[in-house]
């Protein structure tokens, strides 16, 4: 949700079996419910009965007050091998107007273009995170108009020339990243083994009973990725599987919530798990949804009485001090799921110098059966543990 891990997370905080081409692909899907009420200062409200249109899609939206794409995965060296890796790379669009000045000059911005970019050493125990803030004009950022190439790009952190960049090509989304100051670089091609998910019906995602709280929401669960990864000067070829998530909206959060949960799994019997749990202050789950994807791309839409998380560990950052769940009970009855999912990394939070200190988790986890045999693996987003956490979208 980025459920995901979302003005920011600015202001971040200010989601067929076969290849699907991403380049080709087309879509329309249509909601039935009620159009959700305008916004007071003129961003449009994700309401029901959008009519997707891809690969127009993947680009940006101005209007929306904010969006967001999202990449996560899991990763194994196999050039030389024995070492496990995960990463993160969101680019966010924040809108500090509704629509461009109507000034001829590209210097007139309406955006903040923001991007996160993590690398998690799971071999080596080391967690990195890197970050940009530019308000989207010549030489800073620009997140691109469809068809313009690429996707997204922000001139790279302090210390590191040249861009970070997101793009489409050939069927599949490139990531490219490097981070002099951090010591971490990476080099990505995702490509999806699944169709394109609709994470609520027509891709309509409500995070509220109240009306008004919700926005637009798809994801490619399975990607198929390679390419490379460099930390502290040594490089290994990956290989792995991803995850994408695309999200737009002007008001997800509704007044009693604080923040989130958000799971996103690869099981091991071929099915794909996305839960995602809006908390109110005093922890109490306010509204949860989740989405069970088959092996053949068949989706089901959760509702919250069909299932249960139960986080039963803590841990204590030791830079922000914000107290984190740290292990879950994860149940899906009705489709037999009873999962214990764990950090594969404790320390996996991001923690900004930018947007006022943020912070928030996310990071690698790993999935038991009840056998405690290995069940799964993927990624957990966790905001709203603490005064700077909470995401104001």
């Amino acid at each position: 949700m980025r459920s995901e891990p979302r003005a920011a997370l600015l202001a971040l905080l200010l989601a067929a079996p076969a290849a699907t081409s991403i380049a080709t692909a087309t879509a329309t899907a249509t909601a039935t419910a009620a159009t959700a009420p305008s916004t007071a200062d003129g961003f449009r409200p994700a309401a029901p009965g959008y009519a997707w249109s891809f690969p127009r899609d993947h680009w940006k939206h101005d209007g929306y007050r904010t969006e967001w794409w999202y990449f996560t995965g899991r990763l194994s060296s196999v050039d030389p091998p024995g070492r496990e890796l995960g990463y993160q790379l969101t680019f966010f669009r924040v809108g500090l107007l509704p629509e461009r000045p109507p000034l001829d000059t590209p210097w007139a911005s309406a955006n903040l273009v923001m991007v996160h970019a993590a690398v998690s050493d799971l071999t080596g125990g080391a967690h990195l995170f890197g970050e940009v803030l530019w308000r989207e004009m010549p030489y800073l950022g620009e997140l691109a108009e469809f068809p313009r190439h690429p996707l997204a790009w922000a001139r790279a952190a302090p210390g590191t020339p040249g861009r970070w960049t997101l793009d489409l090509a050939g069927g599949a989304f490139e990531l490219a990243v490097e981070d002099r100051a951090r010591g971490f670089a990476y080099r990505l091609r995702a490509t999806p083994e699944r169709p394109l998910v609709f994470q609520g019906p027509g891709g309509f995602s409500r995070k509220s009973a109240q009306e008004g709280y919700a926005s637009l929401y798809y994801s490619y669960p399975r990607l198929a990725t390679e390419g490379t990864v460099t930390l502290g000067g040594e490089s290994w070829r990956v290989r792995g599987l991803s995850w994408m998530d695309r999200e737009l909206g002007s008001s997800q959060l509704a007044p009693a919530q604080v923040g989130w949960d958000w799971f996103a799994l690869h099981l091991a019997d071929g099915r794909d798990l996305m839960l995602y749990l809006l908390r109110r202050e005093d922890g109490a789950v306010d509204f949860a949804r989740g989405t069970l994807v088959g092996p053949g791309g068949a989706t089901r839409w959760l509702a919250q009485g069909e299932l249960s998380v139960r986080a039963d560990r803590s841990w204590r950052s030791p830079g922000s001090g914000a107290t984190y769940p740290a292990r879950w009970e994860v149940k899906v009855p009705s489709a037999g799921i009873a999962l214990t999912v764990t950090p594969a990394l404790a320390d996996q939070e991001n923690r900004s110098a930018l947007a006022g200190g943020v912070f928030y988790w996310e990071g690698a986890v790993r999935a038991t059966g009840p056998d405690g045999a290995p069940a799964g693996e993927g990624y957990v987003e966790l905001t709203g543990y603490g005064a700077r956490s909470r995401p104001p979208i």
